[in-house]
């Protein structure tokens, strides 16, 4: 499969240094788990109770009694992405995701470009979820958000140590409590009905005032990037693919299998809060625990409460994987200087890339001091772009040199894929401006290191490479 890659991507890295367990580079993962493994650990990436309990409060917050509906649309949308990514994926199974697969197809700058992307998203992400963990440990104690937050991210990437199969196991036995949590939340609020369906596609808010108004679509188009990413962790099952076994067919059954899971989790809740919130401005507030105790008691909403600690936890453990075989992929790919690349790519005595482990959690426990509101916004950002740039690739997947490999074929391409590129840039331009230039002085930033140190190092530099049984 060498021909996948085109000038100058087919060289081959250097080879690098043994690391301490021996190994000589570029290193491979180990392949170890199948698609129940691999389901386990991509729904708990995606960790729908800890989405629905932390980030669903803040559309709630805006959309009120019209969340439902951006999810669905959302999740509607996350059809096309899965369709790419299954595709991609399968076409191009390595630990890079998103950027080796865009290299490969697009070239070497819009692969570091949608690298840049996939790293923000990796960083941000799951700090973000886990300061939500201090509201839900407040039935035993009150910890600060910030604190809490990164006590998660240090935990989580202690266990991101470990082998990647005691790690599957582990998350799912808290992706069970986590989705106990969801349909518990479910069971109540469809039994405590308020009002109709009709709610759902007529969109009201409480205002500052505690007034009802109504959410247009503007609103629920500005409201889709978060949207997206509520289901976005779909994606870790291109990034585990090296470790799947038979990844030609098993990448695309976790994709999808996860995103159908996910989005039922995650959707079915959010209708019955909306339909049995006692009054909207309860509703607006996204105070889930208080009404899931109004429903039932203190006790029912302690236990949903810890369980979606659990799940906080449970996410903070496979984005720290996830994130940590992005930033080991590139350090496989030549993307730093050497001393930096053979750091984050040696291997611990349990297989796993242990330096990037520590570069993606330690960080991450920095970043849950920073501004709350800036991060969700720079992360909607970097969803939509990162996915804009995927399905740009999936447009070439096609072309001479791809059209007779082995891989899984999405229907309807190339309407798919076009139709997503549309979508996804109307939906850019709707976002703040204050995110849109964060997220572009960035992406600036990550052009002139591209110009500057890997562009003039191309044979050195950023080779992006499958894995070795992967290349036949």
């Amino acid at each position: 499969m060498t021909d996948m890659l085109s000038q100058p991507l087919t060289a081959a890295p250097a080879p690098a240094a043994p690391d301490s367990s021996g190994q000589d580079g570029p290193h491979t993962l180990k392949r170890s788990i199948g698609v129940v493994g691999g389901t386990l650990l991509t729904l708990s990436c995606v960790t729908p109770a800890s989405t629905l309990f932390v980030v669903v409060p803040d559309l709630f917050a805006s959309l009120g009694t019209a969340t439902a509906l951006t999810i669905a649309i959302g999740s509607l949308l996350c059809i096309a992405v899965a369709f790419c990514y299954s595709e991609l994926g399968t076409l191009i199974p390595s630990a890079g995701g998103e950027y080796a697969i865009v290299t490969t197809l697009t070239g070497r700058l819009a692969g570091w470009l949608v690298f840049v992307l996939s790293l923000l998203v990796v960083m941000i992400v799951p700090p973000v979820i886990a300061m939500g963990t201090a509201d839900y440990l407040a039935p035993l104690v009150h910890v600060p958000a910030e604190a809490a937050g990164a006590g998660v991210m240090l935990l989580a990437t202690l266990a991101g140590l470990l082998d990647l199969r005691a790690n599957a196991w582990i998350t799912g036995v808290f992706l069970v409590l986590e989705v106990i949590a969801a349909a518990v939340v479910a069971v109540l609020g469809f039994a405590h009905t308020e009002r109709g369906a009709g709610s759902l596609v007529h969109g009201v808010v409480a205002g500052d005032s505690g007034s009802p108004g109504p959410v247009n679509a503007m609103l629920i188009v500005s409201g889709l990037a978060i949207a997206l990413f509520v289901t976005q962790g779909f994606s870790t099952a291109v990034y585990l693919s090296e470790e799947m076994e038979n990844p030609r067919r098993n990448v695309a059954r976790t994709v999808l299998a996860t995103l159908a899971i996910s989005a039922a989790v995650i959707l079915v809740p959010v209708v019955a809060i909306t339909m049995g919130a006692p009054d909207l401005a309860a509703l607006t507030s996204g105070d889930i625990s208080t009404m899931v105790t109004a429903w039932s008691n203190s006790a029912v909403g302690t236990f949903v409460s810890l369980c979606v600690a659990l799940a906080i936890i449970n996410a903070g453990i496979v984005m720290v994987i996830q994130n940590s075989r992005v930033l080991f992929a590139s350090a496989r790919d030549k993307a730093w200087p050497e001393p930096v690349n053979n750091a984050l790519s040696r291997l611990g005595r349990f297989g796993s890339p242990w330096v990037a482990t520590l570069v993606v959690g330690v960080p991450g426990a920095a970043l849950c001091f920073v501004n709350l509101d800036t991060l969700y916004g720079v992360t909607g950002v970097s969803v939509t772009g990162m996915y804009l740039l995927v399905a740009i690739a999936a447009l070439a997947a096609r072309r001479a040199s791809h059209r007779e490999l082995p891989a899984w074929r999405m229907p309807l391409w190339p309407a798919m894929p076009l139709v997503l590129i549309a979508v996804l840039v109307y939906i850019l331009s709707q976002q703040e401006t204050q995110y849109l230039l964060w997220t572009g002085g960035i992406m600036a930033t990550a052009t002139v290191y591209w110009a500057l140190y890997l562009r003039p190092r191309q044979d050195t530099r950023w080779l992006v490479t499958l894995p070795k049984d992967m290349r036949t």
